[in-house]
């Protein structure tokens, strides 16, 4: 076997190795230094979400760095906006910060109580006559009145004719309408169960914590209970509503779709650890009357988004996930590029700071800046004139990116590596939003509706049963579809449960329509709609 001097120096002797052991060794280093490589981009990954900002901006996002790397700087400027005010500020000028003042709706009942001084007190000092009102000065404080309890008895008064009981055959008896209450046999009243729901839904008050807060006042409310209102009124009058909605959205022409986790304990066939799935569908941002729905399955199965979507045709704006690329032919998905420059985002907090400026990983995140950037500009733009402004000039910027990419090679499981692999496999869907001027360049608008949800689910943790899973999906889309819809979720609720027991939505379907929110009163507007 052919022997090389290699020069391995212990200070005391020198070691003669073989070729192939020293090739051995040579490739077991670089593995090793990979692997090194690896673990301090995660160790410095879980320090950044466990300590930094959560926030993906950073220094490198400045405008003045797009412009010294791309030399685009008419796609950031904008002519017609206003300059902003400046303060001086030792030496250098720092935009002014917008004042957020506080402020109470006119519609609010006011208290008013006067302060005058008694006959006595109105004695002038220095000749005694009584002393004239001349002015007044007005005080306005807000008080704050914590849920208050009443019971509401409905009296219901019964007539007969004393003529006819007399002198007639028969006595004609006639007794006073009422309407019918929310629930049969319980003394639940629409704004009980309306306050109950808004409380867990919008506030993200568990009903143990209601139930607690009940008892301080002395009602006694178990959650069981409390639990069988939400759970009857969602079935007999919120579900009509959603599938009424789910009916309208599939007739869209451009949704959003995202999906969570969710643990319900007793699914039937699974263990009480597996993980359930909250599925989330919504309109477009240019719909007139907005509609967020939510679909609980247990599982994450494409077949789930098919079975929803069921007569939809059109654009779905999704994430990465590979089930949403196996829909049928008439559904076309779209991107997110917010997933592909998180990608960038999370390799550019990998690399130690001295090195980041220029790195790759920054280069590719400032590709995805300046395509929002672009988005930004045109947000007020025609879809048509969004569709001729992306041609010329987000288009010539994706393709720039296309050529970089393919000329990288990074290391497969680096940050870097990851991010470069994710964009060139969803390559295909992430350029879609080019398509149309009406769709979006991200999913945020998705994950923006299911973030109540995640909220409120660090509070309730899991759903007890399918069956309460589905309820919670159910109160869930009437609220989120009430807030984007600049509806008080609280009357909005009131005002479905005193109105759909009176419309016999059994013999006449078509009346589900007055529950929908663009036919909710004026009452249950709120001050200013959610965003």
């Amino acid at each position: 076997m052919e022997k090389v001097n290699e020069n391995f120096i212990n200070s005391a002797e020198t070691i003669t190795i073989s070729r192939v052991e020293y090739e051995t060794l040579k490739t077991q280093n670089a593995e090793l230094s990979q692997q090194v490589n690896w673990l301090m981009e995660q160790i410095r990954l879980a320090r950044q979400k466990r300590f930094g900002s959560s926030s993906e901006q950073s220094k490198y996002d400045a405008g003045e760095q797009l412009s010294l790397l791309f030399n685009e700087a008419e796609v950031f400027a904008d002519e017609k906006a206003a300059k902003p005010e400046l303060t001086e500020v030792q030496q250098h000028y720092r935009k002014k910060r917008a004042e957020v003042k506080d402020s109470l709706p006119g519609d609010l009942p006011v208290e008013t109580i006067e302060h005058r001084l008694t006959e006595e007190e109105r004695l002038c000092p220095q000749c005694g006559e009584q002393m004239q009102e001349i002015g007044k000065e007005v005080h306005r404080h807000l008080k704050i009145i914590p849920a208050q309890v009443s019971i509401i008895e409905d009296v219901v008064y019964t007539y007969a004719c004393g003529h006819c009981e007399k002198n007639g055959i028969t006595v004609p008896v006639k007794k006073a309408a009422m309407g019918k209450p929310v629930m049969k046999g319980s003394f639940a009243s629409p704004e009980a169960v309306a306050h109950i729901m808004a409380q867990k839904f919008v506030m993200g008050v568990p009903l143990y914590r209601q139930e607690q807060e009940f008892k301080r006042q002395g009602i006694l409310l178990s959650r069981q209970t409390l639990s069988n209102w939400l759970l009857k009124c969602s079935e007999d009058w919120l579900e009509p509503i959603y599938e009424q909605l789910h009916r309208e959205l599939v007739r869209k022409q451009v949704l959003h779709a995202d999906e969570t986790t969710l643990q319900v304990l007793h699914e039937p066939g699974k263990s009480a650890q597996s993980k359930s799935y909250m599925w989330i569908y919504r309109t477009s941002g240019d719909e007139a009357h907005p509609i967020v729905l939510y679909e609980y399955r247990p599982d994450r199965k494409s077949s789930r988004a098919e079975d929803f979507l069921k007569g939809f045709s059109g654009y779905l704006h999704a994430d990465g996930y590979s089930g949403y690329h196996n829909l049928p032919d008439g559904i076309t998905v779209v991107g997110c590029w917010a997933h592909a420059r998180r990608k960038f985002d999370e390799a550019l907090k990998t690399i130690p700071e001295k090195e980041r400026e220029g790195s790759a990983a920054m280069r590719g995140k400032q590709y995805c800046d300046r395509l929002f950037a672009i988005e930004r500009k045109h947000k007020d733009c025609t879809p048509e004139q969004r569709y001729e402004k992306r041609q010329e000039l987000a288009k010539p910027v994706l393709d720039e990116l296309s050529s970089w990419l393919s000329a990288l090679n990074p290391v497969p499981k680096s940050g870097i590596g990851k991010a470069v692999y994710y964009t060139r496999e969803q390559w295909p869907w992430l350029t879609r939003y080019l398509l149309d001027g009406r769709l979006e360049i991200s999913n945020n608008r998705a994950e923006r509706s299911i973030k109540p949800f995640v909220i409120d689910r660090k509070n309730f943790l899991f759903a007890n049963t399918p069956r309460g899973a589905k309820s919670s999906a159910v109160i869930f889309s009437i609220i989120e579809t009430a807030k984007e819809n600049g509806l008080n979720p609280y009357k909005y609720l009131t005002y479905i449960f005193k109105t759909a027991p009176n419309l016999e939505l059994s013999e006449h379907p078509d009346r589900i329509a007055q529950l929908l929110p663009d036919a909710a009163t004026e009452n249950c507007n709120t001050a200013a709609a959610a965003n």
